[in-house]
């Protein structure tokens, strides 16, 4: 059985599950998200029960969004300094992405319709969610919501570029769809959820709006 308290965020999660008991969690850090340690049993496919140890970071869920023009067969990107990416052989830490933020109690569309204009400038009429994955699942408790809208050059109502306060300073790129592709094959673009969309996008096309 189970012993999780009602509070717990990970009650959810574990209320009913047969096949996971939770023994113990432990904070590690609290600093900007939460990671946690957990300790607990998992019954493997031959019934045995195995006692395990797992880090879990809990940055909340967010929401990414790929602004696409069929008429022009052009998208919208953005270009950022990423330090994960810098100190693990990312060249000068910059990467080309697909605008995205965190959902911050918002539900997913509220959020990237917010983020698209902070980032981009572009204010978003009809975005559409395409699926949703889980971005990193060993480690990052995060799930990722996926949309594609498309654009006119007057949908542009600000700069763009991020916020300062928020440490922010983002560059924002329109590129050919080919070019984009090109830019996944030589190594230009490296974002995962980029690249997702990216592909999404060239498979469906216009019906991916």
């Amino acid at each position: 059985m189970n012993l999780v308290p009602l509070d717990h965020p990970y009650a959810p999660a574990f209320a009913g599950a047969p096949h996971v008991r939770l023994q113990g969690v432990q904070v590690l850090s609290d600093n900007w998200y939460v990671l946690r340690k957990l300790s607990f049993e998992l019954r493997r496919r031959d019934g045995s029960w195995q006692s395990l140890n797992r880090e879990a970071y809990d940055r909340g869920n967010g929401a990414v969004l790929l602004l696409f023009s069929p008429a022009r067969g052009t998208v919208v990107l953005t270009r950022q300094f990423r330090l994960p990416a810098f100190i693990n052989g990312g060249g000068d830490g910059y990467l080309i992405e697909a605008c995205a933020g965190l959902l911050d109690g918002d539900d997913p569309e509220t959020c990237i319709r917010r983020e698209a204009e902070e980032e981009t400038g572009y204010r978003i009429r009809t975005p559409r969610k395409v699926f949703d994955a889980f971005m990193s699942p060993g480690s990052v408790t995060e799930r990722l919501h996926f949309f594609v809208a498309e654009y006119e050059p007057a949908d542009r109502v600000q700069d763009g570029g991020g916020l300062q306060a928020e440490g922010e300073d983002i560059e924002v790129i329109e590129m050919p769809l080919q070019e984009a592709l090109e830019g996944m094959a030589d190594g230009r673009i490296r974002d995962a959820k980029t690249i997702m969309l990216l592909q999404h996008v060239a498979l469906f096309g216009r019906a991916s709006l």
